[in-house]
């Protein structure tokens, strides 16, 4: 069975020139969003102060900022991933209708998972701002409150930014790579790392690391590699400029 993929001429535009192709508009905003989505990589030393010790971080003074503006990464990051679902979906519709849909679920529930994990750590910086220090406040329960949230934060986390992407990344990839879109090499990438995220994932929901262990990082790096050349491809380059059959090979 094969899928179709027609690449119609530009339209003229009242002056007679061509406007940019729509199929170039496509990947040009897929390759942006994609590569918006690495804008949280920062957080990992703006959490470090509430993640490394939320008791002392909770009770003590000074500005929030910081978490804050992690928060504001990951909410665009959240919102870019969903982003870069429906603008492909057009496209990837043609060639999986199931595999299209799948691509935008697994997004959504990225994305919430992701504004849940925000929620939790922006709590702390509320308790921190508006109730520590005031009268009669316990300070050991906005402690053990404040550990909790950032459990949560953590294995929210490990659902959203490192198991999802495995769903995502599987059925991109698998709608890439039959449509010839890209370099085959590109989706060949994620097949490769999406399984090693998945092992590691399970790992360190069984407790044999921590998320932020070297295995974990080495072992997240090629769906990182992935996403990041698949988001700088689309933005340099686009996608085939012919009308592509892609089938089984």
């Amino acid at each position: 069975m094969t899928a179709n993929i027609n690449i119609n001429p530009p339209l003229r535009g009242p002056t007679g020139q061509r406007g940019m192709h729509p199929m170039r508009r496509i990947s040009l905003a897929a390759g942006i969003l994609y590569v918006l989505t690495f804008v949280s990589i920062p957080t990992l030393a703006l959490y470090k102060g509430v993640k490394d010790d939320a008791g002392a971080f909770v009770l003590g003074a000074g500005s929030t900022a910081a978490v804050q503006w992690g928060a504001l990464s990951e909410v665009i990051v959240g919102l870019a991933g969903i982003g870069t679902a429906v603008v492909l979906y057009p496209v990837a519709k043609r060639v999986s209708q199931t595999a299209a849909l799948g691509f935008v679920a697994a997004r959504l529930v990225e994305t919430c998972l992701i504004f849940v994990s925000v929620v939790s750590l922006l709590s702390i910086t509320t308790l921190r701002n508006d109730v520590a220090g005031t009268a009669g406040t316990d300070s050991a329960s906005l402690v053990t409150m404040s550990h909790g949230l950032v459990a949560t934060y953590n294995w929210t986390f490990l659902l959203s930014q490192s198991l999802m992407p495995v769903a995502c990344d599987l059925l991109l990839g698998y709608v890439l790579f039959r449509s010839a879109l890209v370099p085959r090499i590109l989706p060949m990438v994620a097949f490769v790392g999406a399984p090693l995220l998945l092992a590691s994932d399970i790992a360190v929901f069984f407790g044999a690391y921590s998320q932020v262990s070297p295995i974990a990082v080495l072992a997240a790096l090629p769906v990182a590699v992935f996403e990041l050349s698949l988001g700088i491809w689309l933005i340099t380059k686009g996608f085939k400029p012919t009308a592509l059959t892609a089938g089984h090979p």
